[in-house]
C-alpha cells in the first residue's frame, strides 16, 4: 500500500495494529507514523516498530493519507478540536474507540471528511485479529477497499451496520478476555492433576485455537462439532454435562449482554 498511515494514540490498540501491519509486509515502517501524549511512549513506539513518533498531533493529521484516532473515548473531543483544521478533505479518518459513534465525530469535525468506525480486538498483534467496519456517507468504494486492506492484513473483517457495533464489542471486540479466562482455567485444572503450569498453557491454548479453526473451516455449527467429540458414556460428555449444570453458556451470554449493555450506555 503506497499511502502514509497515522496513529494518534500508542497504546495497546495501535500497538497491536501498527504490528499487524508491519509484520504482514502492507507497509513499511517508513510508511507509518504515530503520536502519543508522552515522549516517553513515542520512544517506546520508535524503539519497538522503527517507525515515526513524537508527541505533535497536528503532524500526524497533516501527513497522513489513513489517519488512526486510537485514543480513549473521553479524549476525543479535545483530539479532534486539536487536529481537525490539519486534516486534509481527502484523507480517510479511522476510529477504533468504543462508543463513539459516526454522528458524534462527525459533529465534533464539523466539516465534510471520510470516516470508518472500527472495532478490532487486540489479536491483531498475532495476524488473527477480528474487525467490524462500519463508514459515513463520503467513504467511497476505493476508500472502503483500502480499509479493508488494512484491517484483513492482520486478520478477518466485516462490514456491519453501525447499528452492530455495540454487538460486536460483546462477541469480539471484548471477548478474548473471556477466552484467556477460559484457557487459564482449563490450565489450572490440568496443573491440578499434575501437569506442569508452562505445558498446560500449550494444551489448553492449542486446543481452543483448533477447536476455532475447526468452526471456520469446516462451517460446521458448533453444536455438531460439540457432538461429534462426545462419545456415549465417554469422558467428554461426563465434561460437557457439569459444564451444562454449572450454566456455563447462561453465564457466557449474560456476561456479554452486560458488556455490550456497558458499550450502548458509553455512546
Amino acid at each position: 500500500m503506497n499511502k502514509t498511515i497515522g496513529f494518534i494514540g500508542g497504546g495497546n490498540m495501535a500497538s497491536a495494529i501498527i504490528g499487524g501491519i508491519l509484520n504482514s509486509g502492507l507497509a513499511a515502517k517508513e510508511q507509518i507514523l504515530a503520536t502519543a501524549k508522552t515522549e516517553k511512549t513515542a520512544a517506546s513506539l520508535r524503539e519497538r516498530f522503527g517507525i515515526l513518533a513524537d508527541t505533535d498531533n497536528t503532524t500526524a493529521a497533516k501527513q497522513s493519507d489513513i489517519l488512526f484516532l486510537a485514543v480513549k473515548p473521553h479524549l476525543f473531543g479535545e483530539i479532534i478540536a486539536e487536529i481537525k483544521d490539519f486534516v486534509r478533505p481527502e484523507t480517510l479518518i479511522i476510529s477504533i474507540a468504543a462508543g463513539q459513534t459516526i454522528e458524534k465525530i462527525e459533529d465534533a469535525f464539523a466539516k465534510n471528511m471520510k470516516l470508518v468506525r472500527a472495532m478490532p480486538n487486540t489479536p491483531a498483534l498475532v495476524g488473527e485479529a477480528m474487525s467490524a467496519l462500519c463508514t459515513n456517507q463520503n467513504v467511497t468504494e476505493d476508500d472502503l477497499s483500502d480499509a479493508k486492506t488494512i484491517f484483513n492484513s492482520f486478520g478477518k473483517c466485516e462490514v456491519v451496520p453501525e447499528s452492530m457495533m455495540d454487538t460486536v464489542i460483546g462477541v469480539s471486540g471484548s471477548s478474548p478476555a473471556y477466552v484467556y479466562m477460559f484457557i487459564e482455567a482449563m490450565a489450572d485444572a490440568a496443573v491440578a492433576d499434575g501437569m506442569p503450569r508452562a505445558q498446560s498453557y500449550k494444551f489448553a491454548a492449542q486446543a481452543v485455537l483448533g477447536a476455532a479453526k475447526m468452526v471456520l473451516e469446516t462451517e460446521t455449527h458448533p453444536g455438531a462439532l460439540k457432538d461429534a467429540v462426545c462419545s456415549p458414556g465417554g469422558t467428554t460428555i461426563e465434561a460437557v454435562a457439569m459444564l451444562e449444570q454449572l450454566g456455563l453458556r447462561s453465564t457466557v451470554i449474560r456476561a456479554q449482554r452486560a458488556c455490550v449493555q456497558k458499550s450502548r450506555d458509553m455512546t
